[in-house]
């Protein structure tokens, strides 16, 4: 993950061709990342006549694949790419763009990340950006994007659809996992859009979900265009049709009735509604309605939740809950029961409940160990193993991320407090494994010379990922464990992890994967599993 930068003579270049009056027009713009704490640039537009006493409806437009943030700009106003065009030449023959009544922002997104892990808190943080330096009316925020973008624009609008206005997904190359959240969208205007002959991304993924939508009384409709290809933005963002379709809708801030599904503490709720107790992995639904101070709430894989709402009576899975004067609507369920309380710290919770991916959407430091005292040959050998996991650019994907990789003995407690580990060897050879031992939750034995086993913890409020015998990514190439194809392959690979794996010889041959339960505990017939390999300790 070596970070990307712009040449010099190109951030000139850059620089130069967004240069514009105070008043407004294209430009660059840098946050510092609330993940990994790294500067990240995005182009921003802004009405000739902006004032800032006025508020401003934005758009998010989310650049495609091999694509950039300054080339998205230029897309969203309609204004095609040549042919064989690059990156320089885009910066350099950006014209004079029209003067529109909206601010603009296009995430760089760190390259072909694909909008997950530190991609797409960028997003987020893009987004906060804009609305710290710009006059920005938080009940006009729309988001579009096409392809990969589109794909994101989509999981952006299921995973927080109270943040949107409305989104406009193009030729989107949809995020695994999307599905089960379509329901997300129930206050949500949603417009598709897509080529009829797109060799990329099948038309057919757009009318489906248009359908799946549909039946889920999600406002959507959709766009095709007969005989168009992999290029639907050239149509959708011509003119200002897409922009008018924007311009009239505003955010529903206070529905009567919310319907949320979510996997993963991540996306907590939408709206009044927040989701406290679940299983990661496994997708909770909560569904809640007000009828005057009257609220009926449905669940489903739900342990706790919150209501942030006024309610005299609150009725849950067909039950009259008893509710207690000024306390917070809060309800935990025991067994099948349902009361009003809060729950219990401890166990996964949003920051620390994996899966192993998860370690990697903030700051992270790859360590190598040095406790047994190796040569110096060895020493070069473990760290050269460790950058050749930690390099995820290639020919087709350029990601603007950057890893740290140090020697054990080189780690300080600063950086333990500060940032993700990622740990490589066992007990024996890594002395920051040996310092954790006790919080970890298996072993790989160190006679196993043919097998590779990595795993997450938590430790100290950080996550601890252990990688001890072969690295996770061994022979990856032979493996074929899908994920998103437009991320890069070695997160594309994590991302099919869960909080643990154990393989023989290469990533293709797994003996054991999964994740622990709600309380970081290895289910039982998970240990029967591992045991019976013959390699790996529990305690």
């Amino acid at each position: 993950m070596r970070r990307v930068w712009y040449a010099s003579l190109v951030c000139a270049i850059a620089v130069a061709a967004f240069a514009q009056p105070p008043r407004g027009g294209p430009r660059l713009a840098t946050f510092r990342s609330t993940a990994d704490g790294t500067e990240q640039e995005y182009a921003v537009y802004t009405p000739r006549s902006y004032d800032p006493a006025r508020r401003y409806p934005l758009i998010l437009a989310l650049h495609e694949e091999d694509s950039n943030h300054i080339a998205e700009l230029k897309h969203i106003f309609g204004l095609p790419a040549r042919y064989g065009e690059t990156t320089l030449q885009v910066l350099t023959t950006l014209p004079v763009l029209p003067d529109i009544e909206f601010v603009i922002a296009c995430p760089t997104a760190r390259g072909n990340m694909g909008y997950q892990g530190v991609a797409e808190q960028d997003v987020y943080d893009t987004l906060a950006d804009v609305q710290r330096h710009y006059s920005v009316d938080p009940d006009r925020v729309y988001l579009t994007g096409a392809s990969m973008g589109g794909g994101g624009a989509l999981w952006m609008a299921l995973t927080r659809p109270d943040v949107w206005a409305a989104v406009a997904p193009l030729c989107a190359a949809v995020i695994p996992g999307s599905g089960p959240l379509a329901g997300n969208a129930l206050h949500l205007p949603i417009r598709l859009f897509h080529g009829e002959q797109d060799p990329l991304v099948p038309v057919e993924s757009s009318r489906q979900w248009q359908k799946r939508l549909l039946e889920l009384g999600v406002p959507v409709d959709y766009v095709e265009y007969p005989g168009a290809r992999h290029n639907a933005w050239d149509f959708a963002y011509r003119g200002t049709a897409l922009m008018d379709w924007f311009a009239a809708r505003r955010r529903v801030r206070d529905p009567g009735r919310v319907r949320f599904t979510t996997e993963s503490y991540r996306y907590p709720g939408a709206y009044w509604v927040r989701v406290d107790g679940l299983t990661p992995g496994i997708p909770a639904t909560v569904e809640a309605a007000r009828d005057g101070a009257a609220i009926k709430v449905t669940t489903r894989n739900l342990d706790a939740f919150t209501l942030s709402t006024a309610a005299r009576t609150v009725e849950v899975d067909g039950e009259t809950v008893r509710l207690r004067a000024g306390a917070p609507l809060s309800f935990v369920k025991t067994g099948a029961r349902w009361t009003q309380g809060v729950r219990a710290a401890g166990g996964k919770r949003a920051g620390l409940e994996g899966p192993i991916v998860d370690a990697f959407r903030a700051r992270s430091i790859w360590v190598y160990g040095t406790a047994d005292h190796p040569g110096e040959r060895e020493t070069a050998r473990r760290r050269a193993m460790v950058e050749s996991g930690a390099v995820w650019n290639s020919l087709r994907a350029r990601v603007n991320l950057h890893a740290e990789i140090r020697a054990d003995r080189d780690v300080t407690d600063g950086e333990i407090a500060g940032a993700n580990l990622v740990l490589f060897g066992n007990r024996g050879t890594n002395t920051l494994i040996a310092r954790f031992a006790a919080n970890l939750p298996m072993e790989l034995n160190p006679g196993a010379a043919d097998y590779g086993m990595t795993f997450i913890a938590p430790v100290n409020g950080r996550y601890v990922v252990v990688s001890a015998g072969l690295p996770w990514w061994t022979g990856a190439d032979d493996a074929n464990r899908g994920g998103y194809r437009f991320a890069p392959a070695q997160y594309r690979l994590l991302s099919t992890f869960g909080d643990y794996i154990l393989f023989r010889g290469g990533i293709a041959n797994v003996l054991a994967e999964g994740r622990f339960d709600r309380d970081w505990k290895l289910p039982a017939g998970d240990a029967v599993r591992l045991r019976a390999t013959g390699v790996v300790t529990l305690p």
